[in-house]
């Protein structure tokens, strides 16, 4: 016996390191298996998804820049640094980020008592309850144990994998949150998603789903391709299909539309343009302008005495980009317009950046088919991944013209969550209920308080309430619009500046794009953006020609566009102080041309031809010398900066469109400070254009470059490291600065150089400032604090490389620069005027002068009005 015992135990010793490779194996060949179903999935899912991202866009924002500082974990806020004692001790690293940032106290108390009511957990609702008809579905009822296939997935709608979380409530809750009916947990951590019922054929004896969630062991995940199957309580939700004509016995009564325009910018002539083109006197237009734009606002109230249909709201907002005062806006205005004396049926909001594709007959044809039907598009993905894209699952604050990101938070549960555009077409009926919410009912008004601290609002409330009441059976998805999506290059994160996320908007139409808008003809799609003449025009006119017909060649001017810069009357701010001492300045240099006292700048105004920007307009008062006669005079401007490239160099043979200049649009790819006014506050930048050869695969032909920054003094400000390829073709590039502001005034340089050699360089003005928020500079205080800038922005221990030195003068010469600095710094009145009128007049070409009504003191001036170019000639595609 002790003899069998002893060959037992040296036979597994001798075999032992084979039992543990054969168990390694097993457990391996386990674990691949295992996972080949995740990954079979997976791809089934992808495969599903990619073809539904294929059909639409994807939503506006994308994936967010975490806005907290370095080490926000340890971050802690005073009462000292808050400027009060908050109601309790917020530790959401989001929240103290924002409060550290804010810059009011009324902002910082905002924050800090919604950051406070969220920790308390009395801030949103837990738990919702939809009324949209649910048939024989019921909430959490478990319909069994079933199989799965690894080919053919019992519930293939959405899947994922809890790490901790795993349960049937929590696998239901998100199912029934992305619209599915059934919800099925398996292999303890997995969660399904499906639309169809599972197939009787499927079903297993219960005790075939054994494995314990890994959320809650006291319940049961299914098991290896095993299900425990659930229904979530809804329907499949399945979206109306918009009628062609009207069903027998339908109303025939043509409907009435309200148009709600909701503006902002400066953009009057496009206004005027698009509601030329949608007028009809039994339709309504309704028109909300931001509250800061004066201009806008000032000039449209204009329309009001012409006509009876056209009114403007008289509670305005100012909105953001993803502002959750846009929902706000919008509820108000349709609210005003259920108020009003007007009989309408649909409500359709549209922007400054919006035109129609089909006229106004085809729109009203389509809708008299479709009364009472709801207009929206979905976002046309899994909902999961929209709810992160677009930071529904992060609480947002608005204050001080910002959204902040304050923490995350958990939507409701029982309810579905949708969205996708912001552009709508809405029933009078839907309309009344969002708008007058009852008190007793809960859904409603816990949908409005979730989405008024909800990024980009108006992109998923009315979705959502429209999939949780009883307006469900109205839903269409589609908003009628077609909207020129370039993700590429519309998701550049050109937001920041005003909202702790990142969001992509559309491109402007451009003639290259014209198929696009060409394929809606078959479609039921009747509008398209964004467009902007400023940017192009000419697709608009042949979007014009292509609805109503020919222009005739009485229409004159066809090809010129006009935009309002500055307007006299405007309440005027710090954001007017640089346009009006260049416009006075170049009103002051024009008036003297003409032997003429400046009396007053009235208008600038952008002019383009052919989409060219052929510089801006000068209208001003002036007093002819020796009488009284006060004249109207418009003088046209051409700024310009003065460059200068090495010859015979390879890389400046290339170098198109070297300027400097502010707000440059990655998305269109243009700065859009047109008239380069450039000021001590200004952000400057530069853009160039390197045309490299079509086709070229060569990168051998590669070049570092610095572009050096020096101000009036020929001081180094800042550097920019920039590599050119001859494989790059027609690309727009631009570079930052990170200069201290202001900025010195006077001349400054940009100079593009290598290691031994300057291959470009530019000359450009930062004109001194002669307004200080909007008021003449009156003291030297003042003039120096606006006109005084003089520090370095290089840090002090900043080495110099020895090859710059070359480009730049000598101690001596800068001390004397300095000394004359700080006198100029200090002017003020005629000599500051002077000073400015010497240096615009280097950087301002002034081209051509008309007069506003004909006078015997200038005879050889053209009338305005005469003129191709001036802000007064006709324009009768832009005229109401």
């Amino acid at each position: 016996m002790e003899q069998k015992s002893s060959l037992s135990v040296r036979w597994l010793r001798r075999y032992r390191v084979c039992f543990v490779i054969l168990l390694l194996i097993v457990a391996i060949q386990l674990f691949l298996a295992y996972k080949s179903v995740e990954l079979d999935l997976a791809g089934a899912l992808r495969t599903h998804r990619d073809a539904r991202e294929a059909e639409e866009p994807p939503p506006e924002p994308v994936a967010p820049p975490a806005p907290v500082q370095a080490g926000a974990k340890h971050l802690r806020i005073t009462s000292k640094e808050l400027g009060f004692e908050p109601e309790c001790d917020i530790n959401a690293k989001e929240a103290i980020s924002a409060l550290q940032r804010a810059k009011t106290k009324d902002c910082r108390q905002h924050i800090a008592s919604i950051a406070c009511a969220i920790q308390a957990g009395r801030f949103y609702a837990t738990h919702l309850q939809s009324s949209c008809p649910a048939g024989n579905h019921r909430a959490n009822v478990s319909l069994g144990c079933y199989r799965d296939e690894k080919d053919s997935r019992l519930l293939g709608g959405y899947f994922t994998s809890f790490k901790t979380s795993n349960s049937p409530g929590s696998c239901v809750e998100l199912c029934l949150q992305s619209g599915y009916p059934y919800a099925g947990v398996q292999y303890a951590r997995e969660c399904f998603c499906g639309f169809d019922t599972p197939p009787s054929s499927a079903k297993l004896a219960d005790s075939s789903c054994n494995m314990k969630c890994i959320g809650n062991a006291k319940e049961i995940c299914g098991g290896i391709y095993a299900m425990n199957v659930y229904e979530t309580g809804i329907a499949k939700f399945t979206p109306q299909l918009a009628a062609s004509t009207p069903a027998p016995g339908q109303e025939q009564r043509a409907v009435r539309i309200a148009f709600l325009l909701t503006l902002n910018g400066r953009a009057l002539r496009q206004v005027h343009r698009l509601l030329r083109a949608l007028y009809a006197p039994q339709h309504i237009y309704y028109i909300h302008v931001d509250a800061r734009q004066d201009y806008l606002y000032r000039k449209l109230l204009e329309l009001e005495p012409k006509f009876p249909n056209i009114r403007l709201a008289r509670k305005r907002f100012s909105t953001i980009w993803g502002g959750a005062s846009l929902l706000t806006m919008l509820l108000q205005c349709m609210q005003d317009l259920l108020q009003s004396s007007w009989e309408w049926d649909f409500v359709i909001n549209l922007s400054e950046s919006d035109f129609p594709v089909k006229t106004l007959d085809k729109l009203v044809e389509f809708l008299s088919a479709n009364r009472g039907r709801n207009f929206v598009k979905g976002h046309g993905r899994e909902t999961q991944r929209f709810i992160q894209k677009q930071g529904l699952d992060k609480t947002f604050v608005e204050c001080d013209t910002h959204m902040w990101r304050i923490g995350d938070r958990k939507l409701p549960a029982g309810i579905q969550v949708d969205g996708g555009s912001d552009w709508v077409a809405l029933s009078r009926p839907f309309v009344n209920y969002v708008t007058h919410p009852a008190i007793d009912d809960e859904l409603l008004q816990a949908l409005l308080h979730l989405f008024r601290h909800t990024l980009l609002p108006a992109e998923s409330f009315f979705h959502t309430v429209l999939r949780n009441t009883q307006h469900c059976d109205t839903y269409v998805d589609n908003n009628l619009h077609v909207t020129n999506w370039k993700r590429k290059q519309g998701c550049k994160c050109q937001y920041k500046h005003v909202v702790d996320w990142c969001g992509c908007s559309p491109n402007d139409f451009k003639p290259e794009d014209w198929p696009r808008l060409q394929s809606t003809a078959s479609k039921s799609l009747f509008f398209a953006r964004k467009f902007e003449p400023i940017i192009n025009q000419a697709v608009l006119l042949q979007l014009e020609e292509w609805l109503f017909g020919p222009y005739t060649s009485e229409y004159v001017n066809l090809r010129g566009y006009w935009q309002s810069l500055y307007h006299h009357e405007d309440v005027h701010g710090a954001g007017d102080d640089l346009a009006r001492t260049v416009g006075d300045s170049l009103m002051r240099l024009s008036a003297q041309q003409f032997k003429l006292d400046a009396v007053q700048l009235l208008e600038l105004t952008h002019y383009l031809h052919r989409d060219q920007y052929k510089g801006f307009l000068v209208r001003y008062s002036a007093l002819a010398r020796n009488t009284s006669k006060e004249l109207q005079l418009e003088s046209r401007v051409r700024p310009v900066q003065h460059g200068k490239v090495a010859k015979n160099s390879r890389v400046t043979k290339r170098l198109r469109n070297f300027e400097v200049s502010t707000d440059f649009d990655q998305k269109e790819q243009v700065a859009r400070n047109f008239a380069k006014l450039l000021g001590p506050h200004s952000d400057l930048m530069l853009s160039y254009t390197y045309q490299g050869v079509a086709g070229s695969q060569d990168t051998s032909h590669s070049y570092n470059l610095t572009l050096i920054w020096l101000d009036p003094f020929d001081r180094l400000q800042d550097f920019n490291e920039l590599h050119v390829e001859d494989s790059q073709v027609d690309v727009i590039n631009y570079s930052k600065t990170l200069l201290k502001r202001p900025l010195t005034p006077g001349i400054w340089t940009a100079k593009l150089i290598g290691r031994t050699s300057i291959y470009a360089q530019l000359k450009f003005l930062v004109a001194p400032l002669a307004y200080a928020k909007g008021e003449p500079i009156h003291t030297a205080a003042a003039a120096r604090a606006q006109n005084g800038g003089q520090a370095v922005s290089l840090p002090d221990n900043f080495e110099m490389p020895a090859e710059w030195q070359q480009h730049l003068p000598s101690v001596n010469e800068v001390k004397t620069l300095l000394e004359e600095a700080s006198a100029h710094a200090e002017l003020i009145g005629q000599p500051l005027y002077s000073r400015i009128d010497d240096l615009v007049g280097k950087f301002f070409l002034l081209r051509e002068t008309c007069i506003v009504d004909g006078s015997s003191v200038l005879p050889e001036l053209p009338l305005c009005r005469d003129t191709a170019w001036s802000s007064l000639a006709p324009d009768p595609k832009s005229d109401m």
